[in-house]
């Protein structure tokens, strides 16, 4: 039985489902996230076959319940049943995208993403077209716009690892505040390398909206006594 759905319906939502995740899924992959364009797009897809699925159930328990009246207080259909499941069950596909490391989290939006996509392919495979175009210009507003339009200060840390300690630190010190870098705290540590001492040094930082994390390590790391220069919170 196919119920009310046409192969073409079918298509269209498929094809609707697919469209959608890709595009959200190149805001990832083009971010280097984990999840990209192949894992949003079968997620929706699947989300929005699920759904089709739970329709067609629901459509063919009225059927026979229309059609054999004595059976009508036996058969029950839940909508919400399979849907359910996918909601539930796409946090384990989340989980896997999640990655803590040195007490740093990645993967926390892509992981959203996800289960926000599945959402999206629910909807679209339920026949909700305006609340799934609605959901998904929403979602691209956040992933791509949003970041651009509230600049929220974040705070990160530099590791710094340098030898002569009085001459590089002045230099490091200089460049701070040439730049308007606000240090919040910082950590210390010496280590014997041969004959030699390595100092590092773990800044937090917050630095001005003009400056990138990237651009400082790169100049740090020009200068001539330093071992190492690293982001090492994200």
């Amino acid at each position: 039985m196919t119920g009310d759905l046409s192969i073409y319906e079918i298509c269209l939502r498929m094809l609707l489902a697919g469209t959608f995740a890709g595009f959200i899924g190149f805001d990832r992959e083009f971010k280097n996230r984990p999840a990209g364009i192949r894992t949003h797009i079968l997620v929706c897809i699947g989300a929005a076959l699920i759904a089709m699925i739970q329709k067609e159930i629901t459509n063919t328990a009225l059927e026979i319940a229309r059609d054999n009246p004595d059976f009508s207080g036996v058969i029950r259909a839940d909508e919400a049943r399979l849907i359910a499941q996918v909601v539930s069950g796409i946090g384990f596909l989340g989980a896997g995208t999640i990655v803590v490391t040195k007490q740093v989290v990645r993967g926390l939006t892509t992981a959203a993403s996800l289960w926000t996509v599945a959402g999206l392919g629910l909807a679209i495979g339920m026949g909700n077209y305006r609340i799934a175009i609605v959901s998904f210009v929403m979602i691209m507003i956040v992933l791509t716009v949003l970041k651009r339009v509230i600049n929220i200060p974040t705070l990160k840390k530099i590791e710094i690892s340098f030898v002569h300690k009085t001459t590089t630190k002045e230099f490091i010190t200089d460049y701070f505040e040439e730049k308007d870098i606000e240090v919040k705290d910082v950590d210390f540590e010496v280590k014997k390398r041969g004959e030699s001492r390595v100092y590092t040094n773990v800044y937090t930082v917050e630095l001005p909206r003009s400056l990138s994390y990237q651009t400082v390590v790169e100049d740090l790391s020009m200068h001539e006594n330093m071992v190492r220069v690293q982001l090492i919170s994200v």
